[in-house]
C-alpha cells in the first residue's frame, strides 16, 4: 500500500487506501476501513466499526466511534463530535451501536455534534457549532443548537436561501 502514517500514531488497521495521510497522535483500530486519498489530521481516533470513503478530510480532534459511515468527498471539521449510544452508562454497552451516515460530498463545520442514528445527506452543509438531532436532507444548509434548516447548497458549494436564490438574487436548481 502507498499511504503515509506519522511515526507518533498508533494505527492497527491495514485497511487504508492509497495516498492517504495519517498525521501524529492518531489512533486507528484494527477493523477500521479508510479509503484512498484521505487526510486524517492530528489527534483523531477511529474505532473498529467505521467505514471512511475516498477523498475524505478529517481535521484534528475528531473521534469517530463504532457505527459511523462516511462516504466519498466528505469534510469533517476540527473537533466535530460523533456519538453512538443514545443512553450511555459507564461500563454498560448496548448490543449494537446506533448507525450514523454521512453521505458523499457533505461538510460538517468545526465543533459540531452529531447525535447518533442520523443521516447527513449528499452535499449538505452543517455549520460550525451545530448540534444535529435529526436527519439532514441532501443539498441543505443547517446550523444552530439544535440545528435547523437555513437554506440550500448546490453541488458546487453555492449557498442559497430558502427560495433557492444566491446572494445576487439568481435562482438555482438543486440536483
Amino acid at each position: 500500500m502507498n499511504f503515509k502514517i506519522h511515526p507518533l500514531s498508533d494505527v492497527k488497521s491495514s485497511n487504508i487506501g492509497d495516498n492517504t495521510n495519517i498525521w501524529q497522535f492518531c489512533v486507528i483500530f484494527p477493523q477500521a476501513r479508510i479509503g484512498n486519498n484521505c487526510n486524517i489530521c492530528a489527534n483523531v481516533l477511529i474505532e473498529n466499526d467505521v467505514v471512511i470513503g475516498d477523498n475524505v478530510t478529517i481535521k484534528s480532534g475528531v473521534q469517530i466511534w463504532d457505527g459511523v459511515q462516511i462516504e466519498d468527498n466528505v469534510f469533517i471539521g476540527p473537533n466535530v463530535t460523533f456519538t453512538n449510544d443514545l443512553v450511555p452508562r459507564s461500563k454498560v454497552y448496548p448490543q449494537s451501536f446506533e448507525q450514523t451516515f454521512i453521505k458523499k460530498g457533505a461538510s460538517i463545520g468545526a465543533n459540531s455534534t452529531i447525535v447518533a442514528g442520523h443521516t447527513i445527506g449528499e452535499y449538505a452543509l452543517v455549520g460550525a457549532g451545530s448540534v444535529v438531532t435529526q436527519d439532514i436532507p441532501a443539498y441543505t444548509v443547517w446550523y444552530g443548537n439544535p440545528a435547523r434548516q437555513k437554506g440550500y447548497i448546490t453541488k458546487d458549494g453555492i449557498l442559497l436561501d430558502m427560495n433557492y436564490k444566491d446572494k445576487q438574487g439568481n435562482t438555482h436548481k438543486i440536483e
